[in-house]
């Protein structure tokens, strides 16, 4: 995405994160560590590139993915918890290929929040990254957060842009540090 337009653009944000990923690492051998999660981000970035996502970054064992960068016949909120559902059922399934070989396995929780970021590369004059800032960002990571493995917690707009497509429950609130007003989150049913 080199050379794009810095703008301020309607995009949803996914954050997946692998759930106990210290207490795994802890036991295994770098190479291991390295070769479980170079399989867990194959098989994620298949799904995320199918659903019209950008992999924004690696942090870790976590994902940010923009969704609204890239033209789809679907709106950014739908592509990202079609992207979602994908994703948690391609770590179920990569989850039993090595329960299969006795390696250890995991679950991820997934957030997702739809709303206005910046888009642009930043960075210093050595090293640009293309890639979005701004609270719908923050809210997103903070709902990925209290995402439970295997589950997929998504933010109110995501929610309203999508409630036809997918079966969603549990209308909550979470209480943010520097919100006024809580932020409303769904679980989206698999």
């Amino acid at each position: 995405m080199k050379g794009c337009e810095n703008e301020r653009k309607e995009v949803a944000i996914l954050f997946a994160d692998i759930r106990s990923f210290t207490a795994i690492t802890e036991k295994l051998e770098a190479k291991e560590v390295v070769s479980m999660l170079n399989q867990f981000f194959d098989a994620m970035a298949d799904m995320i590139f199918k659903n019209t996502g950008i992999l924004d970054k690696f942090v870790g064992d976590q994902l940010m993915i923009v969704f609204g960068l890239i033209p789809s016949k679907n709106n950014n909120s739908y592509d990202a918890i079609h992207a979602a559902i994908k994703m948690q059922d391609a770590t179920e399934k990569l989850m039993k290929v090595r329960a299969k070989q006795d390696k250890d396995i995991f679950e991820i929780g997934i957030g997702i929040n739809t709303g206005s970021a910046i888009v642009g590369n930043l960075g210093s004059k050595s090293r640009m990254d293309y890639t979005a800032i701004g609270d719908s960002v923050n809210v997103a990571a903070k709902l990925q957060q209290i995402a439970k493995g295997g589950k997929i917690i998504i933010g109110e707009k995501t929610y309203r842009q999508s409630q036809d497509n997918f079966r969603m429950k549990n209308k909550l609130k979470l209480h943010l540090k520097n919100k006024t007003e809580p932020v409303i989150y769904y679980e989206v049913s698999r």
